[in-house]
């Protein structure tokens, strides 16, 4: 069983290295989108510089690498009957292969949609309830970054609250819900300085 541990832990880490900001800045705009703005490889500051137009995409490529980490990595040791535990490792290095890609000099995004997605395959309930989290918050006040901190430090939190008895998933839970937080540290610097940018995620962006 641990060569398919290992095997699930690489391919999904392979697979959040596909950062879809990157890629599509790169496919439509000759760009990357890592030289503007924040320099941050996200869904946010993708929609500041390029708009919402092909930001579908983005999303798309980033919440479809990790249902396919997940779901492949739970199918992978499912036959062991630790396919929720299989579930929580692809999920896992997904998030750290988004975050911190080897394959892009380890300079990648905050981890939100890819987070949410995890977070549904887990538990859609939970899912849903995250991603009520972070809609609720950004609607009322226009900062994604409120919303992504709100949402992804609930996640863990709640799992472990409905799932008690799963140890690694709810280690998981937490570390992720952890670490997002941790990589927005300096939008709630902003936030609490009120220094932070509000942003239109159905805006048209700087760039062509």
């Amino acid at each position: 069983m641990w060569y398919l541990i290992v095997l699930a832990a690489v391919a999904s880490y392979l697979l959040g290295n596909l950062n879809g900001a990157v890629i599509v800045s790169s496919i439509f705009s000759h760009d990357d989108v890592r030289t503007h703005g924040s320099g941050n490889a996200g869904l946010t500051n993708f929609i500041r510089n390029y708009g919402s137009r092909t930001a579908l995409l983005v999303v798309l490529i980033d919440m479809g690498k990790a249902v396919l980490a997940c779901f492949a990595s739970g199918m992978l040791i499912a036959a062991y009957g630790y396919y929720q535990e299989g579930v929580a490792l692809g999920g896992l290095f997904v998030i750290l292969g988004h975050i911190f890609p080897a394959l892009l000099g380890f300079k990648g995004g905050k981890g939100i949609l890819s987070g949410v997605t995890v977070a549904l395959m887990m538990d859609w309930r939970i899912g849903l309830f995250v991603f009520g989290i972070f809609l609720v918050a950004y609607l009322l006040t226009k900062y994604v970054s409120l919303g992504s901190v709100l949402s992804s430090g609930s996640f863990g939190f709640i799992y472990a609250w409905l799932h008690p008895d799963s140890l690694f998933p709810i280690l998981v839970g937490l570390f992720l819900s952890g670490l997002i937080v941790w990589m927005h540290r300096g939008n709630i610097v902003r936030l609490v300085k009120g220094e932070e940018r509000k942003t239109n995620l159905f805006g048209k962006g700087k760039k062509s």
